[in-house]
């Protein structure tokens, strides 16, 4: 499940790690994982940071990520109810909790989080800009909102992540609009169960969005997304 290769030049590699929003992310210098559930330790080895988006139990684990933190040194940055959960698991030093438009750096990686429409405590989604600034979207579970369309606007991302299950009121149609509103080079949609909510967002972005092409991950396949030329 670690990715072992470096990605090419503008370029990031990812994994989808689950049926939630569990994503292990390689720029040139950094591996980054995000909402780790239901996976083992150790096979995620060489791991630079942990971004947590909400403390609800398909997010957040925090016997999990005291095992990954205690193996890798790495440093975790989570919403601040989760951080608060973790405060006597991770090391002072090594637990940042963040807000909504607060910026975090992972060496030359940009971790900023912003909004999230989510029924939690103090959720955030987070954009994530690698070195040679590839940008990417994690949404977490949110839905859409209306300050998407400025945020894609201004970031012109290379790749969201769209919750099209699961979550609460989260549909197909919801993670369409996350992609309507974003505009991404690449949409991906995770957070489901079921191939058929995924197919359906694939054919909604091929109906409505003509300059968006859909990325149906499979569970623990390595995927790789170049900069929008």
């Amino acid at each position: 499940m670690s990715i072992q290769k470096i990605p090419e030049k503008n370029s990031i590699l990812f994994v989808w790690l689950n049926n939630y929003a569990g994503i292990l992310l390689k720029t040139p210098s950094k591996t980054l994982v995000i909402d780790p559930v239901d996976v083992k330790a150790k096979n995620l080895q060489n791991i630079d940071a942990i971004l947590i988006t909400h403390e609800h139990y398909d997010h957040l684990d925090p016997p999990l990520i005291t095992e990954i933190q205690k193996a890798t040194g790495c440093i975790v940055i989570a919403d601040v109810a989760s951080a608060k959960k973790l405060q006597l698991a991770v090391p002072k030093e090594k637990l940042q909790a963040i807000k909504p438009e607060m910026e975090a750096k992972v060496g030359e990686v940009s971790v900023k989080a912003e909004k999230s429409n989510h029924p939690a405590q103090a959720p955030v989604t987070y954009i994530i800009t690698s070195e040679d600034q590839v940008k990417i979207y994690h949404t977490s579970d949110s839905l859409p909102f209306p300050e998407l369309a400025k945020m894609g606007q201004k970031e012109n991302f290379d790749v969201v992540f769209c919750t099209v299950g699961i979550a609460p009121s989260s549909t197909p149609q919801t993670g369409f609009e996350i992609a309507r509103l974003t505009k991404p080079q690449i949409a991906v949609p995770y957070h489901t169960a079921t191939a058929a909510s995924q197919k359906e967002f694939a054919e909604l972005i091929k109906m409505e969005l003509h300059r968006t092409a859909c990325l149906i991950p499979e569970q623990n396949k390595i995927y790789q997304i170049s900069k929008r030329k």
